[in-house]
């Protein structure tokens, strides 16, 4: 979505500015200002230099973490544009910014104890209406997709489409595959953004910004099987997530049926949904893109390992550091520890 919306707003003649871990060679309006941005001195810096006229915040912060910049993020722009997620809603027939959230409607203790990803979503949400501060908004994405992004359950591209391009399955439960999800490409969403910047109708608001078009898995799974050839396994939910872990986002979201009413941003940015590019063009598109050029994240050892496990497949290991072979090994035959006798049965399996 980041890459998408700095392209919209040097478009249209604005000056960006984006954080970066690394150095990064400035692109005309787009400039890199390289450190982390999950140090506080580092953040107040850059806002004291650039004063700038609007953030919009695709960092991930814990609650606490979020809790402790809220008031200076705020005070340092304009217009703050928070990155939630649809993830923050509980089960509901067609979401909508009214729907009910997990946080306040689910009576799991032991769920709630935790800052997982859609909880500290919402904590972090209403740090922003607590703050007594009006120049936010939350924005809510739905899944998204792009030349680099690509999602199947709870897989990511580093393990769906590696796996996939090298012959080599993955896993979705049916229970899975039946249930509609609706995924936005990142242009699209980006565009939602470019449109809400700036814009007084959108100050102490919260908006769902996605495509209203929804699918099933399947059908999802479809487009991969055409363009990436992937051969999609079927498991048990159980097996899922021993396999996958993110217990609490295959329970809390990915078993239900996720359809987003986007009305609320048409009307406010003037955008109809006609002006975003469909499930099937949008994807292919950008699988297309992919796979005449794949750029990889780093692959999951662990988790391509005990997908292996339970499918009895293996990835290819050749060049790869020992270490790394010693814990996909480990991963895939459960072995615990690296004590002597360990790590010689390890090395007679490399």
């Amino acid at each position: 979505m980041g890459v998408y919306l700095c392209d919209i707003l040097a478009k249209n003649e604005h000056a960006v500015y984006v954080t970066t871990r690394t150095s990064r060679q400035d692109k005309g309006l787009i400039r890199y200002i390289q450190g982390n941005a999950h140090e506080l001195s580092f953040t107040k810096r850059i806002l004291s230099e650039i004063k700038p006229d609007a953030i919009v915040d695709f960092m991930v912060y814990g609650s606490e973490e979020f809790a402790s910049r809220c008031e200076t993020l705020l005070k340092g722009t304009q217009h703050y544009l928070f990155l939630s997620s649809y993830r923050v809603f509980n089960d509901d027939k067609i979401i909508t910014e009214k729907s009910p959230r997990l946080l306040d409607t689910i009576h799991d203790e032991q769920y709630l104890k935790t800052d997982e990803y859609a909880l500290c979503k919402a904590r972090s949400e209403d740090c922003l209406r607590e703050s007594g501060i009006g120049n936010w908004t939350i924005i809510r994405p739905g899944i998204t997709y792009s030349n680099q992004r690509f999602q199947l359950g709870c897989l990511e591209a580093n393990t769906l489409c590696y796996r996939s391009l090298l012959g080599l399955p993955v896993i979705m439960p049916s229970l899975m595959r039946g249930k509609e999800t609706t995924l936005t490409w990142g242009r699209d969403v980006a565009l939602m953004i470019s449109k809400l910047l700036l814009n007084p109708k959108a100050y102490g608001e919260d908006f769902n910004c996605a495509t209203t078009e929804h699918h099933t898995w399947e059908y999802v799974c479809d487009i991969y099987r055409r363009i990436l050839g992937a051969d999609i396994r079927d498991c048990s939910i159980e097996d899922y997530i021993k396999v996958v872990g993110n217990g609490a986002q295959v329970k809390y979201d990915r078993l239900f049926n996720r359809i987003i009413d986007n009305s609320k941003v048409l009307e406010v940015t003037g955008l109809m949904q006609s002006d975003f590019v469909t499930l099937k063009d949008g994807l292919e598109k950008e699988l297309n893109c992919f796979k005449a050029k794949p750029i990889y994240q780093q692959p999951e050892v662990v988790l391509n390992a005990r997908i292996d496990r339970l499918l009895g497949t293996r990835i290819p290991l050749d060049g790869l550091p020992l270490g790394v072979k010693m814990t996909y090994w480990g991963s895939r035959n459960m072995i615990v520890g690296f004590g002597l006798r360990a790590v010689n049965r390890l090395k007679r399996m490399i």
